[in-house]
């Protein structure tokens, strides 16, 4: 779509009840992000109360109609989704305007590849609209859907916002009064010289009838800044339930020795097949999202489902030809008499997914009306990477989305709400609890990716004696599984520490998934090294990970940029205080600009002497501090504590609990 453009979503899909839209944006540097925003409008362009704004801090509308989904990552940044449920929106609701924001003095200009996608319930991208002149704004707003004639149409808005998040919500009648919010205004206000608001003129509209007034994508700016002064303070918009989290100190135990295991609501040590655990793991995941709304609808939000009431079923039997077929579950959501509906297919103990039975299940689904296939197992799905490849009849009306769900991206959901998100009351918890412990459980079979594959030990092998080719298909599927343990490293450790943790995708390596794995596997092939990027919230730089196949070490570090103001040496020090703590074999780099390298050396050679950490030359600039730490790895392809991916969970845990976790921290806002 062009700028100012617009479209009946009916005319795009017959699938449009709920829908998706993604803002996306990549950065030179791998690090530019931004925050959506939706606001829902009455007739007025106005919202209706503070709760119609939904941003990181409301991020769910009591009535299922938006939720923010948050970040994925892609090739070349992050990319935001919304679910719209619009059976759901209200309809005194006229428009629903969906926006982002820069923090901290930040500019979209600074950013590539800006852009909004949506998609239907099926998954199936309807649309997409690049905005190409960003520029110095703080604040978009990418696009809005509004109704027409009993029917919901998009506008490709595009229009840049000068004035930041603060700006832009209280033009749409919601009160911020808040020091985030203060210090943005105040960053937007002073960076165009006294808040230049004529900058924001309504796009021009295409195709609406003559008789009909068009919208207003834009407000009217505010009248003055004195005006904003007067408004009275207002709380931040919050989710209105109270929050219960279960206690994180574990309380005295009344068991007469230690041998004595407490009850657990769902036991693992009957479970002796795989057919067992296939059919346990079903049934206890089923139940609790089913009694728990909030993880239920945290696992299937993504695919589209609405927010609504949830029945599951396990072991159900459907007709397909000759053999009725039995999938493992169907997930089944009832909204405002509506009925959204999903068969489910669980394998666990490392088995992987068979393409002919969910083929079946895909055909299945097709002929009765189901929205979704959803897949569950160890294995972690790559970026444009299916697990299994399956047929999509295109003669048939109704689509079917097929989703993948790795254990680890379920035991990480569960995580976050208990230990640190809080869910709706104390048997909620105690429920999640339970799952948690089953999950992690070693006879459960849901240990997430635990299996680096068949090509592991040639690949090893061809980098020792140097007989690993270019090209070697072998090396391209180390490379795959590499990537599908990362993103497994970034669920655990998002999980256990409350924050976003995602792998970084450089600009620079392209933005097609297939083509970076092969440069990738070229780079394997060449130097015997496999790297990573973590980006963790809040931490003043990125961790990197590299795996050096020929000498067998792990190496994990951070580099961070040397503050703004005062001296060198008083930098070394401060950062010797840091790191008091910080393991004695921890490397530590000065970064100077336009040489290669600056001094280095072990923490432990360094704490009595700072001033060691400085070039000879008090003329040579530097621009930061590289840490890192060293440490073998394993060589089996397992999962076992000498294997390869105990060993690069244990380093990049190691490394910011001992190291990462001591460094100033850094405004997320």
């Amino acid at each position: 779509m062009i700028k100012g453009s617009n479209v009946t979503l009916g005319a795009l899909s017959g699938n449009v009840g709920s829908v998706i839209v993604s803002l996306g944006w990549g950065s030179p540097t791998g690090e530019g992000d931004a925050d959506v925003s939706v606001l829902m409008l009455n007739a007025d362009g106005k919202v209706r109360g503070d709760t119609d704004f939904y941003f990181y801090n409301n991020p769910v509308a009591a009535d299922g109609s938006v939720q923010l989904l948050g970040k994925t990552p892609t090739a070349d940044g992050n990319e935001d989704r919304i679910s719209f449920d619009l059976t759901a929106v209200p309809s005194e609701v006229d428009r629903i305007v969906v926006a982002a924001s820069r923090y901290e003095g930040a500019r979209f200009g600074e950013l590539e590849g800006v852009r909004l996608s949506l998609a239907d319930g099926a998954g199936d991208d309807l649309l997409r609209f690049a905005i190409d002149e960003a520029d110095s704004v703080s604040a978009i707003i990418f696009g809005e859907l509004y109704r027409r004639g009993g029917e919901w149409k998009f506008r490709a808005v595009g229009q840049g916002y000068d004035a930041g998040l603060a700006g832009l919500a209280t033009d749409f009648g919601v009160d911020i009064d808040d020091d985030a919010a203060a210090v943005e205004a105040q960053n937007g206000t002073a960076t165009d010289d006294q808040g230049d608001q004529g900058n924001r003129t309504p796009p021009a509209t295409v195709d609406e009838p003559a008789s009909t007034a068009p919208l207003v994508a834009v407000p009217a700016p505010r009248t003055s800044d004195d005006d904003i002064e007067k408004k009275k303070p207002t709380a931040r918009p919050r989710t209105a339930k109270k929050k219960v989290t279960l206690p994180k100190a574990a309380k005295k135990t009344l068991a007469e020795n230690e041998s004595w295991k407490v009850a657990r609501l769902f036991p693992v040590s009957a479970l002796k097949s795989d057919r067992d655990r296939e059919m346990r793991a079903t049934s206890v995941l089923l139940s609790v999202m089913a009694q728990v709304p909030e993880f239920g609808r945290r696992l299937t939000a993504a695919f589209g489902a609405p927010a609504g009431r949830m029945e599951t079923f396990t072991e159900v039997t459907l007709p397909h030809g000759d053999t009725p077929r039995r999938p493992d579950g169907v997930i089944r959501v009832e909204r405002a008499g509506k009925l959204w509906t999903a068969l489910v297919e669980t394998k666990t103990n490392g088995n992987s997914l068979k393409a002919e039975q969910v083929q079946a299940y895909m055909d299945i689904a097709a002929r009765r009306g189901y929205e979704a296939v959803i897949t569950l197992s160890n294995d972690v799905a790559l970026e444009g990477s299916p697990l299994v490849d399956v047929k999509i009849d295109g003669r048939r009306k109704h689509k079917v989305a097929l989703w993948h769900l790795s254990w680890a991206e379920v035991a990480h959901q569960a995580q976050m709400l208990i230990r640190h998100e809080g869910v709706g009351n104390a048997a909620h918890a105690w429920l999640l609890q339970e799952l948690l412990h089953y999950l992690q459980h070693d006879n459960s079979g849901c240990h997430g990716f635990q299996n680096m594959g068949p090509a592991w030990v040639p690949v090893r092998n061809g980098i020792d004696d140097e007989t690993l080719c270019h090209g070697d298909r072998r090396a391209l599927e180390v490379v795959e599984s590499w990537e599908r343990l990362i993103r497994q490293v970034c669920l655990g450790l998002g999980g256990e520490l409350g924050q976003k943790v995602l792998p970084v995708q450089r600009a620079k390596r392209g933005t097609d998934p297939e083509a970076r794995r092969l440069r990738l596997a070229d780079q394997l092939c060449r130097d015997g090294r496999l790297q990573a990027e973590l980006r963790i919230e809040g931490t003043p730089g990125i961790l990197a990970i590299s795996a050096d196949l020929r000498t067998s070490r792990l190496r994990t570090s951070i580099e961070i940029p040397a503050p703004e103001q005062g001296y060198p040496l008083s930098w070394a020090k401060r950062l010797v205080r840091r790191l008091a703590e910080a393991p004695a074999d921890l490397h530590v780099e000065t970064l100077v600009e336009g040489e290669t390298g600056g001094p280095r050396g072990t923490l432990e050679r360094l704490r009595p002497e700072p001033a060691d950490m400085l070039p000879k030359d008090s003329g040579i600039r530097i621009t930061g501090f590289r840490l890192s730490l060293l440490k073998g790895m394993g060589s089996s392809r397992g999962n076992a504590e000498s294997g390869f991916i105990r060993s690069v969970d244990d380093a990049v845990h190691r490394f910011y609990t001992t190291v990462v976790v001591h460094l100033d921290r850094v405004s997320t806002r």
